[in-house]
């Protein structure tokens, strides 16, 4: 009661702010109707086969790990019908491209009673299947009540989010109550969740689906078609910044404009990790005297002309990654947790981040033990650090094989969620 109370309150306090967003900026546009319960009629007819598997993957992080689960599912059972939702128009737009096996695409109900209930009984799963802890209890209740399985698969718990659950952690027993697996990517995720309420005996840990996606998603197609859009060679030395955060754009400017003194034909592409603050970087970059370039404009038609490049679109990040010589991963020099620092790595890439990394503090220690994984407290060792390694390309590209290496050798987690899902069908048929 107490929960609901809490989501009205939000929905009547928020709801002036976003009806201004979607008027003035169209932002939620696409999602506000399938959120609020409106499933198109032909969307329902698409979903076809059986078993009914739905699967939610909340936005692009998450997809990344469901994308390689999804497959594996649709090899093991090639006539079910896999139903992929995300709460997010970046997620929804990812999913899309990476998750070709999914039977159809929408978005997931927002988590009040009278909307996902009938959502549920329209799309009449046979299992619900979560990416990572993805915990909506008005959904999982109303599974429960319908005796529709529910498991979670590559689950985590990060340290604020284990902070933010503990001073509750006597509600969220009862939310994990009614979910029948959960696999986790490690073991202290298991030890956290249990912490937090859910039974012992249903935790496993299963290892990260994420390896298993970026695999399979390296291509030299990629490197080809993204060098051909920035006017780029094999030779070309570039700084490739991702996912930055505001107040991390400014240092790796600066690091740049330090490390042209000693490499002037580096070229920087800088990817903000929120593509609607491309226009305030670029102008940054301007103020700190750089010709810049959207790659909004780049896909207009303009030809880049060795400006530096502002990503300001969705979807680019990965394969940008494979034109690197050196990669900073940002949401690091700024307390945000850290990003995902295992995309670069896949590609044999050395990664430079700072010290906030809580959130992807396994995938720092694995990089960090092969050498292609650098900490810096600061913009001035971010500058002597990468000075350092562009300045020996040798034992650059001994420290960037190895940890792609241990990336490659830590695949299979997708497999053994995969047959997780399957045994919980299972075990519901024998029921």
């Amino acid at each position: 009661m107490l929960y609901n109370l809490a989501l009205l309150a939000g929905l009547v306090l928020l709801a002036p702010y976003y009806a201004i967003r979607i008027l003035v900026t169209g932002k939620y546009r696409a999602s506000i109707g399938q959120k609020l319960g409106r499933i198109p009629r032909g969307l329902i007819s698409s979903l076809e086969g059986r078993p009914r598997i739905w699967v939610h993957a909340v936005s692009v992080g998450e997809v990344t790990a469901a994308a390689p689960i999804v497959a594996a599912l649709r090899g093991r059972l090639p006539g079910a019908c896999i139903f992929l939702t995300t709460g997010t128009e970046t997620g929804q737009a990812m999913a899309k491209r990476l998750v070709p096996q999914a039977t159809a695409c929408a978005y997931f109900p927002l988590d009040l009673p009278w909307v996902v209930g009938p959502v549920i009984e329209k799309i009449a799963p046979d299992i619900v299947v979560l990416t990572e802890t993805e915990l909506w209890p008005n959904f999982l209740g109303h599974c429960s009540r319908r005796a529709i399985p529910v498991v979670m698969v590559n689950g985590r718990v990060s340290p604020r989010s284990f902070r933010r659950y503990s001073r509750t952690s006597f509600f969220w027993k009862k939310v994990l109550g009614t979910v029948r697996e959960i696999g986790v990517i490690s073991g202290v995720d298991a030890d956290r969740i249990r912490a937090l309420g859910a039974a012992p005996g249903n935790v496993r840990v299963m290892g990260n689906a994420k390896y298993d996606s970026l695999a399979s998603r390296v291509s030299g197609e990629d490197w080809s078609r993204k060098a051909a859009q920035l006017k780029m060679t094999a030779d070309s030395r570039v700084l490739v910044a991702g996912s930055t955060h505001e107040g991390e754009e400014a240092v790796v400017l600066d690091v740049y404009r330090g490390l042209l003194r000693e490499f002037p034909d580096l070229r920087l592409v800088l990817v903000p990790r929120h593509p609607e603050r491309g226009a305030a970087v670029r102008d940054l970059a301007a103020q700190k005297g750089h010709a810049c370039i959207l790659m909004s404009e780049i896909r207009a038609g303009r030809e880049p002309q060795g400006e530096l490049v502002v990503v300001d679109v969705i979807g680019e990040l990965f394969a940008l990654y494979s034109l690197a010589t050196v990669v900073f991963c940002g949401g690091s020099l700024v307390p945000k947790g850290g990003q995902n620092i295992l995309e670069p790595a896949a590609w044999g890439k050395v990664v430079f981040y700072g010290p906030s990394m809580e959130d992807f503090a396994d995938e720092k220690a694995l990089l960090e033990e092969a050498g292609a994984g650098i900490c810096v407290r600061d913009g001035r060792e971010l500058l002597d650090r990468m000075r350092e390694i562009l300045s020996d390309p040798a034992e650059r590209q001994r420290r960037g094989a190895e940890g792609r290496k241990r990336v490659l050798s830590s695949r299979g987690a997708a497999e053994r969620y995969a047959e997780m899902v399957v045994k919980a069908l299972g075990l519901k048929a024998k029921g």
